[in-house]
């Protein structure tokens, strides 16, 4: 990517910028999955793949600040099913970036978020009719943390979009809110500085993007402070109905932009 051209931002674009930033601090502490917004504006703004190596840092941000705010409701049983499978969507995700062109990339991102969310509805729809889902820890919900998985590693590689799956994984496998967003939390920090190494082999991420990064990752702060403010004030249904209604927005996005 061509870097020099992060200098020649405008006041706007760089606002638009920094609200972005601040969208991706209140996703990580209250509503996963908002920050598809994000992306978008990310993507709008900046070349759509430069724009996935500059914001990787900005999540990194904000997932530390929510580790650091929900570390204690972490379920370490669903992190160790859920990382082998997602490695490996990693790495097909590094390979698809090699070939494939900003639109595909966009489309195919879209259709699996879309897809995600339909999937969940149809999922809580049956367990309301049917009783519980089944539990995590069975053979059907083994397989689905490892289909999750593979996606959730695909698409965040590909376009930071894996928080859309990763919640409607949580969502299905009937997680509270405080577990909800301690176990994405330490998923995601741990998942994101593994794809540094990966986006800088891209040429994504330089050190003019990481002085763009650090411009705004002072805007991630006070988005998380609103998010852990406002997610005290959300109950359990309108958390999960907005989880799920920003999974469908962004995927919209991707579609249609």
């Amino acid at each position: 990517m061509n870097t020099m051209t992060l200098w020649h931002i405008s006041g706007w674009e760089f606002a638009a910028l920094a609200f972005a930033a601040l969208l991706v601090g209140f996703s990580k502490t209250a509503v996963s999955g908002a920050n598809t917004v994000s992306l978008a504006v990310f993507a709008a703004i900046l070349p759509a793949r430069a724009s996935t190596g500059i914001l990787l840092p900005v999540l990194i941000v904000g997932d530390v600040l929510a580790v650091v705010t929900y570390r204690r409701h972490t379920h370490w049983p669903t992190l160790w099913r859920l990382f082998p499978a997602v490695a490996v969507g990693v790495v097909a995700g590094t390979l698809y970036l090699m070939w494939a062109d900003d639109g595909t990339v966009r489309i195919s991102i879209g259709a699996i978020l879309l897809l995600m969310a339909a999937v969940t509805l149809w999922r809580r729809r049956r367990a309301g009719a049917e009783g519980e889902p089944e539990a995590v820890t069975s053979r059907a919900g083994r397989t689905r943390a490892h289909a999750y998985g593979v996606l959730g590693g695909f698409t965040t590689m590909v376009a930071n979009a894996g928080g859309p799956v990763m919640a409607m994984y949580l969502l299905s496998a009937g997680f509270r809110k405080l577990g909800f967003l301690g176990t994405s939390a330490v998923f995601f920090l741990i998942v994101n500085v593994s794809k540094v190494p990966f986006s800088a082999a891209l040429g994504l991420i330089d050190g003019r993007s990481l002085l763009l990064d650090a411009a705004l990752a002072v805007f991630v702060v006070p988005g998380a402070v609103i998010g852990r403010w406002a997610v005290k004030r959300i109950n359990q249904r309108l958390f999960e109905q907005l989880v799920i209604a920003a999974t469908i927005v962004g995927g919209l996005q991707l579609l249609l932009r």
